[in-house]
C-alpha cells in the first residue's frame, strides 16, 4: 500500500497527553459505558479461552454447572481455571444510535449482545448444483424454524469472503437476503478433456496406442490443472479463516460459523502426518480405480499440508483466538455415490459407472472425515450424509447460547508455535462436550517476517467492519473541499511494549483509503504513532482513548472512505466504511 501520510512526530508527551485528556467532546457524549471485552489470547495477555458445551446422553443441552465442576488438562497436565463464564439468556440493550457522521465498530455497535451464528454459504468449495439444494435448505430454515431474538448474519465465500446480510434477528430480513442470493458456478471448474482416437480400419492398433498415449497426457494434464485449482481453493479458505477472526474477533463470547460447503481443501493440523484414504490410494499401482478428485486429493495432501502449513497454523490459530467455532454442513445431503458430478466428464471414458460410484464415494467420506476434523479442532459439530441440512443449523444454533466459557493462563510460557492439546473434563458422569481439542501457541507480537501493510489491505478490503481493534471515527467536510476524519482508538485492544522508565510503546498505524463506485481505489493516506509514554499518560489514553487527525482531498469520483487501524506489533486490525 502507498503511504502518503506522515510520520506522525510527537515533541513532546504534553502536547499528546492534552489532546488525550481534551478527547471528551462529542466522542465521549455519543459513545460512553462502553464495555472492555474480557480479556483474551488475542491481545497479550496470553491467556487461552475455551468454550465448552455440554450435552447429557439425550443430546440435550446442560445448564447450571459451576466452576468447580470443570478441570482443564494442556499437554496432560492440569491448569488452574482464571476465568468463568457460564450461558446467559440476558440480551443487551442496543446502543444508542449514532449521530450523522460518526461510526464505530465497537461491539455494542455490531450486535447488542447474545449468541452470534454466522451462516456461510462456500461456493469457493461446492459445485452449482450443491449450492442450489443448499440455498433451498437455507430457505426452509428460516421459514419454519428460525426464532425471532436469534441473531445471524449471512456471508458468502466465493473468490472472497463477502457479507449478504449483516448480524439481525428478523426472519424476513434473513429471507429477503437468501432469496436475493444465486449460486455460482465454482471457478476454474474442470474443463471436459480432449477426445480419444477412435479405431481406425488397420485394425486399430495404431489408434489404441495413441489412444494409450493420450489418455496418460490427459491424465498428468488434468493433475497439474487440479493441483493449481487446490492451491488457490487453499489460499481463498485460509483468507477466509482469517477474515471471519478479523470480523467477529473483537466481539465477546463464543461465535459459531456454519460453514456450508461440499469439502475443505485443508487439515487444520498440517503436521498430522495420519495417512488419509485418499492418499492410500494414490500410492497403489492401479489408477484406473481412482477418480480425478482422489487423485488430486492424494497426491496433493502431502503438498498442501507442507506448502501451506504456516499459512493454515496462524488461520487456526486465529480462529481459535477469536472464539469461533465451525459447523461444517456438507451441501451434498445424502449421497449414494450415483449422482453425476463434473469429474464424470473426464473419467466416463475410463471407468464404469460402478468405479465412478465408488470413487465418489471414497472422496466424500475423505471430505467428511476433514469435516469432522476441523469441527473437532474448532468445537463444532459436523453434519454430513444427511437430507435435512437444516438440522445442523439447528444445533449450531442452540449451541451458541449455552456455552461454558473457561480461560487459564498455560504453565508452559514458551510460545514456540508448536500444537498444545487440550483436555476438558467434568467431575459429573453421563455427560459430553464439545470444544477445541488444542491450539497453535503462536504469540502475534513475536512473529517474524509478517508484512504489516498486507494485514492492512485485507481489512480495507473486508465487506463487513473488523472488531479486534476497536475505534469510533469522525467524518465531516473540511475547507477547501477536503475531508477531515477524526480516529478515536480503544486502547484497550492495543497492544504495548515495555521500554525503560516503566514507559508504555504504542505502534499503530491509521489508514484511510478513498474507493470508486465501483470498488476501484482512488488514493490512501496513513499516519503512524510510534511513542513511548510514562505511566501517568499511558493511563489517560487507556482512559478517554487514543484521538488522532487526519484530513484528506477526495478526488473526483469517490463515493466510499475505508478507515483501518492497526496494532503493528501484533497484526490485528480494526476498520470501518463511512459514505462520502
Amino acid at each position: 500500500m502507498r503511504k502518503t501520510g506522515l510520520l506522525w512526530r510527537w515533541t513532546g508527551l504534553a502536547a499528546i497527553a492534552a489532546i488525550m485528556i481534551t478527547a471528551g467532546g462529542w466522542f465521549q457524549a455519543t459513545l460512553s459505558g462502553s464495555e472492555v471485552p474480557v480479556p483474551t489470547i488475542r491481545v497479550s495477555t496470553h491467556l487461552v479461552v475455551v468454550d465448552v458445551v455440554v450435552i447429557d446422553k439425550q443430546g440435550k443441552l446442560v445448564r447450571g454447572l459451576k466452576q468447580d465442576d470443570f478441570a482443564v488438562q494442556e499437554k496432560g497436565k492440569s491448569q488452574k481455571i482464571a476465568f468463568f463464564s457460564s450461558p446467559s439468556t440476558e440480551q443487551k440493550q442496543p446502543a444508542p444510535d449514532l449521530p450523522p457522521g460518526i461510526y464505530s465498530n465497537k461491539p455494542e455497535y455490531r450486535s447488542p449482545g447474545g449468541p452470534l451464528v454466522v451462516l456461510l454459504l462456500d461456493a469457493a468449495n461446492t459445485p452449482f448444483k450443491d449450492q442450489a439444494y443448499a440455498r433451498q435448505q437455507m430457505l426452509k430454515f428460516v421459514e419454519e424454524q428460525y426464532k425471532p431474538g436469534q441473531r445471524m448474519a449471512i456471508f458468502t465465500l466465493t473468490n472472497g469472503l463477502s457479507i449478504l446480510q449483516d448480524f439481525t434477528t428478523d426472519p424476513s430480513v434473513l429471507l429477503a437476503a437468501l432469496q436475493k442470493y444465486q449460486p455460482v458456478s465454482q471457478e476454474m471448474a474442470n474443463a471436459a478433456a480432449p477426445r480419444v482416437p477412435s479405431t481406425s480400419s488397420d485394425g486399430g492398433k495404431g489408434a489404441q496406442l495413441a489412444a494409450a498415449g493420450m489418455v496418460e497426457r490427459m491424465r498428468e494434464f488434468q493433475n497439474i490443472q487440479l493441483a493449481y485449482v487446490q492451491d488457490r481453493r487453499v489460499e481463498t479458505t485460509t483468507a477466509a479463516m482469517r477474515g471471519l477472526a478479523r470480523i467477529l474477533g473483537g466481539m465477546p463470547g463464543r461465535k459459531s460459523v456454519v460453514w456450508v460447503t461440499a469439502a475443505f481443501p485443508f487439515s487444520l493440523i498440517p503436521e498430522d502426518r495420519s495417512i488419509s484414504e485418499a492418499e492410500m490410494a494414490e500410492s497403489l499401482p492401479t489408477i484406473r480405480q481412482l477418480g480425478l478428485g482422489t487423485r488430486a486429493a492424494g497426491s496433493m495432501a502431502g503438498i498442501e499440508r507442507t506448502a501451506h502449513a504456516q499459512e493454515i497454523r496462524e488461520a487456526s490459530a486465529q480462529l481459535s483466538s477469536a472464539q469461533i467455532a465451525i459447523y461444517p454442513i456438507d451441501a451434498r445431503g445424502l449421497m449414494s455415490g450415483m449422482e453425476a458430478t463434473s469429474d464424470d466428464l473426464p473419467s466416463r471414458q475410463f471407468n464404469s459407472i460402478s468405479e465412478n460410484a465408488s470413487v465418489r464415494m471414497s472422496d466424500a467420506v475423505s471430505d467428511r472425515e476433514t469435516m469432522r476434523e476441523i469441527a473437532r479442532e474448532t468445537g463444532g459439530l459436523a453434519y454430513v450424509n444427511q437430507n435435512e441440512i437444516k438440522e445442523g443449523v439447528m444445533v449450531a444454533m442452540a449451541d451458541a447460547g449455552a456455552s461454558y466459557t473457561l480461560g487459564y493462563y498455560p504453565e508452559d510460557k514458551k510460545w514456540d508455535g508448536k500444537y498444545r492439546a487440550i483436555k476438558v473434563k467434568l467431575n459429573r458422569d453421563g455427560l459430553d462436550t464439545r470444544y477445541r481439542r488444542g491450539y497453535f501457541a503462536i504469540d502475534p507480537a513475536s512473529m517474524k517476517d509478517r508484512n504489516p501493510e498486507k494485514g492492512a489491505v485485507e481489512a480495507l478490503q473486508d465487506s463487513a467492519p473488523d472488531t479486534l481493534v476497536t475505534f469510533s471515527a469522525q467524518v465531516k467536510p473540511a475547507e477547501g473541499g477536503k475531508v477531515a476524519v477524526d480516529f478515536l482508538v480503544d486502547a484497550h485492544t492495543l497492544s504495548t511494549e515495555d521500554v525503560s522508565g516503566g514507559e508504555k510503546k504504542f505502534n499503530v498505524v491509521l489508514y484511510a483509503a478513498i474507493f470508486a463506485a465501483d470498488g476501484k481505489m482512488l488514493g490512501n493516506q496513513s499516519m503512524k504513532v510510534d511513542q513511548a509514554f510514562d505511566a501517568g499518560t499511558y493511563q489517560q489514553i487507556l482512559a478517554k482513548g487514543m484521538l488522532l487527525h487526519m484530513d484528506l482531498k477526495p478526488p473526483s469520483g469517490a463515493s466510499q472512505l475505508r478507515m483501518a487501524v492497526e496494532d503493528n506489533r501484533t497484526g490485528h486490525t480494526g476498520s470501518l466504511t463511512a459514505p462520502l
